[in-house]
């Protein structure tokens, strides 16, 4: 399939083009003029663009888009909401008007009910907005929601649901093979899933 990856060059975005790429998929990535490609596979189709300000033709010719992006945690609330919200819903958009067949969302526990009070509050609302919009479309959707991220490689060992502790932790490599696995399997379509990495 060709997936277009959102976030592509970040740190769990690498891991997941690879995967993707390993499992023989054509992957293109999503990038900016200022963003590292050196990390990404070789095969890997670059295309430039701005989560602020997408093109309409961005997902052209891709069956599959992962939105893998964040606008990280030390940025302010607006920047969250212009990638976090905004830049996902308009992909979200425009992929339906192209003929993309599913979309992968890498979401966080806590998207499903923001909480009154957190640190986290403002952005798990911008990731809520997204998902919502997502639900919503007439696309086939995956939204996995992951614990707090670990920077460790995939363990294999992974939790599923509502037995996820939302105070554990999840590697990013883990997170990557399983945005790789929905991109290709049906059992994830239409299904929100929390996700740990077991103890």
């Amino acid at each position: 399939m060709n997936i277009l990856i959102a976030g592509a060059t970040g740190n769990t975005g690498l891991r997941l083009t690879r995967e993707l790429a390993k499992r023989g998929h054509d992957t293109v990535a999503l990038v900016r003029e200022s963003s590292d490609t050196v990390g990404l596979p070789k095969s890997t189709t670059q295309r430039l663009a701005d989560l602020t300000d997408l093109d309409d033709s961005v997902t052209e010719g891709c069956d599959v888009v992962i939105f893998a992006a964040g606008s990280g945690g030390g940025t302010s609330e607006e920047m969250t909401d212009k990638v976090d919200r905004d830049g996902a819903i308009r992909l979200i958009e425009i992929a339906e008007k192209t003929g993309v067949k599913r979309f992968v969302m890498l979401s966080s526990v806590g998207a499903g009910d923001p909480p009154a009070e957190s640190d986290l509050k403002h952005y798990l609302e911008a990731k809520h907005a997204a998902d919502e919009r997502l639900m919503a479309s007439s696309l086939e959707y995956a939204i996995l929601r992951p614990v707090s991220l670990t920077e460790d490689g995939p363990t294999g060992d992974v939790l599923l649901g509502d037995d996820v502790d939302p105070s554990a932790t999840a590697t990013r490599g883990d997170v990557a093979m399983l945005l790789a696995d929905a991109a290709e399997s049906d059992d994830w379509v239409g299904k929100v899933t929390l996700m740990q990495t077991a103890d």
